[in-house]
Order: C-alpha cells, then structure tokens, then sequence
C-alpha cells in the first residue's frame, strides 16, 4: 500500500489561497475542508492542507515561519512531461505567484520554480531518465 503525503501550509489569507490553488488544476476536497482550512487533492497519495495561522499554531508550539525573511520549505512535484512543468509555473505566475529562477534542463531532468502567494517554495520537474 502507498503512503499518502498531507502537507500542511500556513496561509495568510485563506479564501485568496483556495483560489491560487484552484487555479493550479488541483482538486478541492470539502471533506477536509472548512473556515480554518481547506484540503487539495495533488495524486491520490499527496494532498496539500492550507490552514489558517491560528489553525496552524493548534498543531506546532513554534511560530509560523516569516517567509519574507526566511524560508519555510521547499516542496517539490513531479509532472509527465517538460511541457507539463511549464504549463503548471505559468498557471501559477497568472495566479499571482513569483519566480525566482529560469527553467533548468540537465538532460534527465528538466524543471523550474515558483513561490505561491505565502512564500512556500514549489519546485516542478520532469525526470526523462537517470543521471550520470
């Protein structure tokens, strides 16, 4: 059996984070989902959990991370294709995100970036083979 992967994410804004994730093609999940958060569904064993601050805080005694100052974590997904990487940085760009880099290519990996609206590092990627 695959373990499933939840990611949990502190998000100033809930309601602008719905949208920003919607608009990246992934599926909301109501189930786990209410005015403190809102589950994505990513695969069928990787789903992405925005909660608010305060949410947040109920799980860690630690402080959410100012991602303006410091970074929280990076977060990397895999896609079937080169041009499946690119499509998702720009869906993301349009919905407000930023970058920080151009596309990489080594030949077996292709990939590129971008920083949702809460400072949360993504990395996207496609491996066409293995290296060396």
């Amino acid at each position: 059996m695959s373990k499933q992967v939840f990611i949990n994410l502190p998000v100033a804004d809930l309601p602008k984070s719905v949208a920003f994730f919607t608009a990246l093609g992934f599926s909301y999940n109501p189930q786990f989902s209410n005015d403190d958060g809102a589950c994505f569904i990513v695969s069928e064993t990787i789903y992405i959990m925005l909660t608010t601050h305060a949410r947040f805080r109920d799980f860690t005694p630690k402080a959410v991370c100012d991602t303006s100052e410091a970074v929280e974590v990076l977060i990397s997904i895999g896609c079937d294709s080169r041009e499946e990487v690119d499509q998702l940085v720009a869906k993301a760009l349009a919905a407000g995100a930023t970058t920080y880099d151009e596309p990489e290519d080594l030949g077996f990996m292709y990939s590129h970036s971008f920083v949702d609206l809460d400072g949360h590092g993504w990395g996207v990627l496609h491996l066409s083979g293995t290296p060396g």
